[in-house]
């Protein structure tokens, strides 16, 4: 029996609090978009490198996860890259065109969080 590792194991990240702010994200929405960005994670953790239209870089270190939900909803879980896992660092369901910069500089103030031990 052949057995297919992940590349790149994801992993929440966690508050000083203890508390794992994508996992709670997650489990707010509903079963099916869950389910839909729970996968296309699964994706990256099996196929990385990934790239469009699933994962896009986007600099300084982090990436997205993008998933499109029904009725043109978008969401956007933000990750970086820390000791062979894919850290999962801000999940949020995206607006406008742009990624906001406050979501942003969110993720890349938890990926400092996790580099810094």
């Amino acid at each position: 029996m052949t057995t297919t590792r992940k590349r790149v194991p994801a992993a929440f990240y966690a508050a000083e609090n203890g508390s794992e702010p994508v996992r709670e994200w997650l489990l707010s929405l509903p079963d099916q978009h869950r389910k839909s960005i729970g996968e296309d994670i699964k994706t990256v953790e099996f196929g990385w490198p990934i790239g469009m239209p699933t994962c896009r870089n986007m600099g300084s270190g982090l990436h997205e996860v993008r998933t499109n939900l029904d009725n043109k909803t978008i969401a956007r879980v933000l990750f970086c890259f820390h000791q062979g896992n894919m850290v999962l660092l801000h999940g949020f369901i995206k607006k406008s065109q742009a990624t906001p910069k406050p979501d942003l500089d969110l993720a890349k103030k938890r990926k400092r969080e996790v580099e810094n031990g």
